[in-house]
């Protein structure tokens, strides 16, 4: 599994990190306090506060290149 935080700046950065996650054949889902969002709803992801980061659960092995795919959005700690 892979674990990371993810921000999004604009919609348009949200739309564009739903069709990453909707290119990968393994579950993606966003944590925000008590609520789990599939990240491949662009539904779901607008439902999110941008204001504060997200945590990101990819199920896979590690990120790999679904990490590099989505860099630009995560949150360097």
């Amino acid at each position: 599994m892979y674990t990371a935080k993810v921000k999004f700046e604009t919609v348009v950065d949200a739309q564009k990190f739903v069709g990453i996650c909707n290119d990968m054949k393994f579950k993606v889902e966003l944590h925000s306090g008590p609520y789990v969002i599939d990240a491949k709803s662009i539904m779901g992801i607008f439902s999110l506060d941008f204001s504060k980061p997200i945590e990101l659960c990819a199920h896979c092995d590690n990120g790999g290149d679904f990490a590099d795919k989505i860099a630009p959005y995560l949150l360097q700690e």
